[in-house]
């Protein structure tokens, strides 16, 4: 093969389709493993929230030491519900953006499936969404593989 630009391995060019798709493949399965689990952990937050299960004890409730903070206590069941719809969503775009990282498509998406993985507070997984988050990120702001997305 002629060393003329865009026609080497690993430079830009049709030629890095493979290469790229081969180097993005990681971090996406990483991340979709993190929304996959943050789909699950919110459906089970959801249920447990609309069941009142892990919830704020009776006694708490029926304490009359505690009247006066009865009405945050009673409204912090659907801050539960609500935080486990918004995780539910963040996971979904996150594994939506991680499936389409791994086929090369919507450069866009999987940049933000990426940030949206490395925030702590939106998933169970920190420990494998921070990271895997992170290497994707430095992935994809590779220039042949951001030459490889359609």
């Amino acid at each position: 093969m002629e060393n003329i630009p865009g026609n080497y391995p690993g430079g830009p060019g049709p030629t890095n389709t493979a290469a790229a798709r081969q180097e993005v493949s990681t971090p996406a399965i990483l991340l979709m493993v993190t929304a996959g689990l943050g789909v699950a952990a919110a459906l089970l937050g959801f249920v447990q929230a609309l069941l009142g299960a892990g919830g704020i004890p009776p006694e708490m409730l029926n304490d009359p030491n505690m009247a006066q903070f009865r009405p945050w206590l009673e409204r912090s069941q659907s801050f539960g519900v609500i935080g486990n719809i918004l995780t539910l969503a963040l996971s979904g775009v996150t594994f939506f953006g991680a499936l389409k990282m791994k086929n090369l498509e919507n450069f866009g998406l999987a940049i933000a499936a990426s940030i949206i993985a490395i925030i702590p507070c939106f998933g169970p997984c920190c420990c494998i969404g921070i990271p895997a988050g992170i290497w994707s990120l430095v992935v994809l702001n590779k220039p042949e593989v951001k030459s490889a997305f359609r």
